[in-house]
């Protein structure tokens, strides 16, 4: 009998390590969430976005991007290219809005719709919540280049998500998603993008370069640049119509 509660003593110390390893994903979720939340001050940044697509010429667009997330308010006015100027989302709670500078019309859009003709969406550039949109369903290790991550695959809880699930690929030493996994509700693989560079950005790390690549057209795919981060403060005037009507007169 002393044997087996020595054996026994011995298995849950080698148990024990395990299970002190094994990470805090609400913890994580929370951290990343917030390191992408800028509620209590404005956000400012360019964007610019180069798309590849087989047999065409790559196109570059170029947009200014506001956001006030303590308010849910967001504007992209699209600055290049010179066909396309002017036009522009603006999100008001949970109204989303495209400007046509062209016939000066404003017509009902979505924070799932894609920016001009590349692979990034509205909802690449806004604030989101993991922790409120998705509930974990397995939690394994993984690796990334030379970084040891967390592979954490979530499922949405509600419809208002770009995608139904979600793997994110997170470094252990620090809270930085290096690549996202996106699928349909059926399981497919939709897209995949890719986080090589962050930017220190009002304490804040935010992803500074984006590959996005679109796995349902192979050789599809998009890279953001980010530049001209500021988190000065901004107009009210800003996270209107009139604004982004002003701005094409």
């Amino acid at each position: 009998m002393k044997r087996f509660f020595a054996a026994l003593a011995l298995a849950a110390l080698a148990i024990a390590p395990v299970f002190s390893q094994a990470p805090d994903v609400s913890k994580i979720l929370r951290e990343l969430d917030d390191m992408g939340d800028f509620s209590g001050r404005d956000f400012s940044a360019v964007y610019t976005i180069v798309s590849q697509k087989p047999g065409e010429k790559e196109t570059v667009t170029q947009a200014r991007m506001f956001r006030r997330d303590g308010r849910k308010q967001f504007v992209l006015l699209i600055v290049m290219p010179e066909v396309n100027k002017g036009q522009g989302y603006l999100r008001e709670d949970d109204n989303v809005w495209f400007y046509d500078s062209g016939s000066r019309k404003f017509s009902h859009s979505s924070i799932k719709e894609n920016i001009q003709n590349s692979e990034a969406k509205n909802s690449d550039l806004t604030k989101r919540s993991l922790l409120d949109d998705y509930g974990v369903a397995a939690t394994t290790e993984g690796t990334i280049g030379k970084y040891p991550v967390w592979v954490i695959d979530l499922k949405a809880k509600n419809t208002e998500v770009s995608y139904e699930r979600m793997k994110l690929h997170v470094r252990k030493d620090q809270n930085m998603i290096l690549k996202e996994e996106d699928f349909s509700v059926s399981g497919r693989l939709m897209r995949t993008t890719l986080f090589p560079k962050y930017a220190d950005v009002g304490g804040k790390l935010i992803p500074s370069q984006i590959l996005i690549i679109d796995e349902l057209n192979p050789g599809e795919k998009s890279q953001l640049t980010l530049t001209e981060q500021s988190v000065a403060a901004l107009p009210d005037s800003v996270f209107t119509k009139a604004f982004l009507e002003k701005v094409n007169k």
